[in-house]
């Protein structure tokens, strides 16, 4: 039971005793105290004043009366106008403490009976992952565990974009540029080799463009006419036509990337239970848009392209099908959500992406309801800010990404120099520093970008996240390893946990108790935003109160053993609530550091 309906509950109990009615909990109104009062929590009494039928001072006057007289768990009050502030005793933080420290699932919400998919990553194939990309695993992974920690059976996905234009241009320039290249002949990791033909078709076809520019042909027509982008619209419909030879290239490239990308995602600890190919998709969506047609819902040009009509809606045409009868992105979309939804029996479906995509998703959902899927309004894009750097937009066509294996491995270095400039180190073997420097390293890039409300664009600054001290997450870490240093030490003396029933805590203590007890609401209030921003700086929010409690009370030095038993469980408590809150955000947090 939460504080605030815990105050609703005795709210009830007293308007039952002052004006003979039962009302619902839901009537009650309790929010936490403005700072500029007094009081912890504090009653709304302006939807009582039907029942008690008195003047709203004089309702909250008699309810605070009634309350204080009649619950130890209130130790004072003070009515304003309409509102009731309610001080609590510490006879009641004590009890929260006892029930916290009890509680092995403190922070897990009873199951919702939603089945929810969440479906992040979904890269192309013709690029190595990139720090716009981690943004948006780390994105995904964690508000799928911030939905599962609020009750929601989830089911983590990822499709990946196997096939198109995009891939043909990396092919393309594989065989025109790179001499048979293979990852074992180059030593290339080989969504990387994959990248770098990418990059190359893009520098041959600007090439081309300029020679058609300068010969006088407009520059929009000169992208659709340079040889190299035709022939690669060409092995497009060559694939769809199942060609032998472009289907083995294709089928050899892309295992090149999919081995990259599973050492990337084991590296930032990123899996899926199921995941989606889209060289299985895009036929789904083609028997969608028959179906349009034979709705009348879209049209075909007489070019032979498929549209759907969206301008009644605010909106555009949008086209389904091309002329020569390959899918575009929303052609499997469409028919990726309708299999989704019929495996799995969805109560919603979550797309991360990012907000350059709004347009597509605002057109996915009304193109699904034109079609007839009631479930159309199920689907919820979570669009989030770009990554951007000091220097500006990353571009993949012209190689200027961040490349994730590198920002992992400057991240670990970066906590490597950090942690040995500290000092701190003296004692720990060599094989467990090395696996201390990637956790501090890694969870230092997700804290640096799950803090970040997912709407806003940011800027990474990897030296700025790997600092000690302030809102970050070696900060965080390194505040759980005190803990535990300071628990290690107890037990060594022979000091146990406990909260004996007279314990008095004082009021740093009492502070700590109220932050704790409010994590069960912090993850409700997350997942209900899908912001895991919410809980990072909840993390921050405990660790900071705890670093500044520590730093007046020595916890080892209290020489009453009940208080010192007390101040073990508290601490201890606090510990597992930094775990439960980081391992939401995919945070390891160490022992020691």
């Amino acid at each position: 039971m939460t504080t605030e309906q815990f105050i609703a509950a005795k709210a009830v109990e007293a308007v039952q005793a002052l004006y003979g009615a039962r009302l619902p909990e839901s009537v009650m109104q309790v929010q936490v105290t403005r700072k500029d009062f007094e009081g912890d929590y504090t009653l709304v009494v302006f939807p009582l004043l039907r029942t008690s039928r008195q003047a709203p001072a004089a309702t909250a006057q008699a309810i605070g009366e009634w309350l204080a007289a009649n619950c130890p768990e209130i130790s004072g009050f003070n009515a304003v106008q309409g509102f009731l502030n309610l001080s609590l005793s510490n006879i009641y933080w004590r009890e929260v403490l006892e029930d916290v420290a009890g509680d092995k699932n403190f922070g897990q919400l009873p199951p919702t009976g939603r089945k929810v998919m969440v479906e992040f990553s979904s890269p192309n194939t013709n690029k190595p992952l990139h720090l716009g990309h981690i943004r948006n695993n780390l994105l995904g992974a964690s508000v799928s565990d911030l939905l599962k920690a609020a009750g929601d059976d989830v089911i983590k996905s990822t499709l990946v974009n196997d096939r198109g234009v995009h891939i043909c241009k990396s092919m393309y320039a594989w065989e025109k540029c790179f001499d048979g290249a293979t990852p074992q002949s180059t030593g290339i990791k080989g969504d990387h080799l994959v990248g770098d033909c990418y990059v190359a078709f893009n520098k041959l076809m600007q090439e081309e463009v300029n020679g058609l520019v300068a010969a006088g042909m407009p520059k929009e027509q000169a992208e659709k006419e340079a040889p190299c982008m035709k022939a690669v619209h060409e092995m497009l419909v060559k694939w769809e036509e199942g060609d032998p030879q472009v289907r083995a290239l294709w089928q050899m490239m892309n295992g090149w990337v999919f081995e990259g990308f599973d050492q990337t995602y084991k590296a930032l600890g990123i899996s899926f239970d199921r995941t989606y190919y889209e060289h299985d998709t895009y036929l789904l969506g083609k028997e969608l848009v028959q179906k349009g047609l034979d709705m009348g819902v879209f049209v075909k040009d007489p070019d032979g392209s498929v549209w759907c009509d969206l301008t009644a809606d605010g909106l555009d045409r949008k086209l389904l099908l091309r002329s020569d009868g390959t899918s575009v992105y929303m052609t499997q979309d469409l028919g990726t959500a309708e299999r989704r939804f019929a495996e799995y029996k969805l109560d919603s479906h979550v797309y991360v992406v990012g907000d350059e995509q709004n347009y597509h998703f605002q057109v996915l959902k009304l193109v699904l309801g034109k079609l007839g899927f009631s479930w159309a309004d199920q689907i919820f894009h979570l669009s989030y800010g770009m990554v951007e750097l000091p220097e500006g937009k990353m571009k993949s066509r012209e190689g200027t990404v961040v490349d994730a294996d590198d920002l992992i491995e400057k991240m670990y270095q970066e906590a490597k120099a950090t942690s040995e400039e500290s000092g701190k180190l003296e004692g720990i073997p060599e094989e467990e520093k090395e696996r201390l420097f990637r956790m501090i390293g890694l969870g230092a890039l997700k804290y640096f970008i799950l803090k970040v409300d997912p709407k806003k664009k940011m800027l990474f600054n990897p030296k700025e996240s790997i600092d000690f001290n302030g809102n970050t997450g070696p900060f965080i870490q390194y505040t759980h390893a005190r803990i535990c240093s300071i628990l290690r030490k107890a037990g060594e003396s022979g000091f146990k946990a406990a909260v004996a029933p007279d314990a008095v805590l004082s009021p740093k203590e009492i502070r700590l108790v109220k932050i704790l007890s409010s994590y069960p609401q912090k993850v409700s209030e997350a997942a209900a935003a899908y912001s895991p921003a919410l809980i990072a700086n909840f993390a921050y929010d405990l660790a900071k109160e705890f670093n500044q409690y520590y730093h007046e009370t020595p916890v080892l030095k209290e020489p009453d053993a009940a208080l010192l038993s007390l101040r073990l469980a508290l601490i201890g408590t606090l510990a597992s609530t930094l775990r439960r809150a980081m391992g939401i955000l995919g945070i390891e947090l160490p022992e020691r550091m």
